[in-house]
């Protein structure tokens, strides 16, 4: 296997980085004197790739909604039982979760490390399809996408994706919907199976007080049993978007005891197509101003809470990919209208007047302490690292790009992003 230690002397950090002959990339990263060990196999494959190429074939693929999230449920059932049982028996705490581009199962414990790396690595190469046990879980998952749909955050976040984009798969919920997943069969979710897990498309992620030598050889041991044939990339389909927002506002009725509200701002193209560095770039340049404009620290967000008009949930995010991207904004408030006015009126401000200069570079270093402080953690580690590999950039890159950003090149970003014909609103009122 091609290995190489991936080195951060800023940081004081060290990544050991092999490529197995299958393709798989394993990241180990030592944290002498940690009491917990951290696991992460994940795929490059999440709720967006719903339309794709097949590798060898050039047949191009469309499959239901929600059939990313459903893998993940399903793998963890075996014909001999339970997966969570299992790792259960060794004292170790699993999960996993699906996003719009990726999905991970992980593990975290303090004892029986490697019998728990090899359930981790032994349960996501074999799934188990039946009749009976798909169609199971689709009753499972139906609850499930029932629940969310009562949840007026849930509700509010993904009615404003919809608002933002008409036709990028982001826009539809992660679970699919009822429709949707009542399409799923064994023979499609094998297809999506070989298609997206196979180990050319993953990597394994280890963090804590580990030998990073016997990590990667047993990584690689346990692959080689597999015999696992080349691959080549995996084309995915992700249709075009006119620059500006689908529609303008968006409204759901909902039994809920007060309103909430959501702006969002979408990426101008071609802004989406960005990858690596410049995506690097374009997400620590926007965090810096979501921090800046909207963080508990910011002129706005003390003169918005001192007014009862949000509260400690009120949060800025911004969601990034080398397909899509959005600022999402907003939370619970008594008065959305006048929030509305309120945050309207700051950003017309802010171009007006032009960005306070000090207030962004404390957000700066505010950014970075947070960055440097994440890696006590780590869950947080692992799963950005991952994050950030699987968007062709890497973790280690962030904290310089972020000390050497420019104030001009944050203020350019406000003036392309925070405009208000690139702003779609959601509202969730109380019946």
């Amino acid at each position: 296997m091609d290995k190489q230690v991936i080195e951060n002397q800023w940081l004081g950090e060290a990544v050991y980085h092999a490529v197995l002959p299958s393709g798989l990339q394993v990241f180990v990263m030592p944290k002498p004197g940690f009491t917990k060990q951290y696991a992460t196999f994940s795929t490059r494959y999440g709720s967006i790739d719903n339309k794709f190429i097949l590798p060898r074939k050039e047949q191009e693929i469309e499959v239901p909604d929600g059939i990313a999230h459903f893998l993940e449920h399903k793998l963890f059932e075996e014909e001999f039982g339970n997966i969570f049982d299992e790792f259960a028996k060794l004292g170790a705490n699993t999960n996993a979760f699906t996003s719009w581009t990726t999905t991970s199962y992980l593990y975290s414990s303090t004892e029986n490390f490697y019998p728990n790396l090899e359930l981790l690595l032994d349960f996501v190469q074999r799934p188990y399809f039946t009749a009976e046990n798909v169609e199971k879980e689709k009753g499972i998952i139906e609850q499930e996408i029932r629940m969310y749909q009562d949840n007026p955050h849930w509700r509010g976040f993904f009615n404003l994706l919809g608002a933002l984009y008409e036709r990028h798969p982001v826009r539809i919920d992660i679970a699919g919907s009822v429709e949707s997943i009542r399409k799923i069969t064994p023979e499609t979710l094998l297809l999506c199976y070989k298609t997206f897990y196979h180990p050319s498309n993953m990597a394994v992620f280890v963090t804590g007080d580990l030998d990073p030598e016997e990590v990667l050889a047993r990584v690689g041991a346990n692959l080689a049993k597999h015999n696992y044939s080349h691959q080549s990339p995996i084309e995915r389909e992700y249709p075009l978007e006119k620059p500006e927002p689908f529609q303008a506002e968006v409204e759901q009725i909902l039994a809920v005891s007060r309103p909430s509200i959501y702006f969002g701002f979408k990426d101008v193209a071609p802004d989406p197509g960005h990858a690596g560095e410049a995506l690097l770039q374009r997400e620590i340049s926007t965090e810096i101003l979501l921090e800046a404009i909207f963080g508990k620290g910011s002129d706005l967000y003390n003169r918005l809470y001192e007014n009862g008009l949000i509260d400690e949930n009120f949060s800025a995010e911004f969601m990034v990919h080398t397909s899509y991207g959005a600022s999402i904004v907003g939370g619970e408030t008594r008065d959305p209208e006048r929030l509305k006015q309120e945050i309207v009126t700051c950003l017309e401000e802010l171009r007006q007047k032009g960005l306070n200069e000090d207030a962004l570079e404390r957000t700066r270093r505010k950014l970075l302490g947070h960055f440097i402080k994440g890696f006590n953690s780590l869950e947080f580690v692992a799963n950005n690292f991952l994050n950030y590999h699987f968007l062709g950039t890497s973790m280690f890159e962030y904290p310089q790009i972020l000390k050497n950003i420019s104030l001009d090149t944050v203020k350019q970003r406000f003036t392309a992003h925070f405009r208000p014909d690139q702003m779609a609103v959601s509202r969730i009122l109380p019946k």
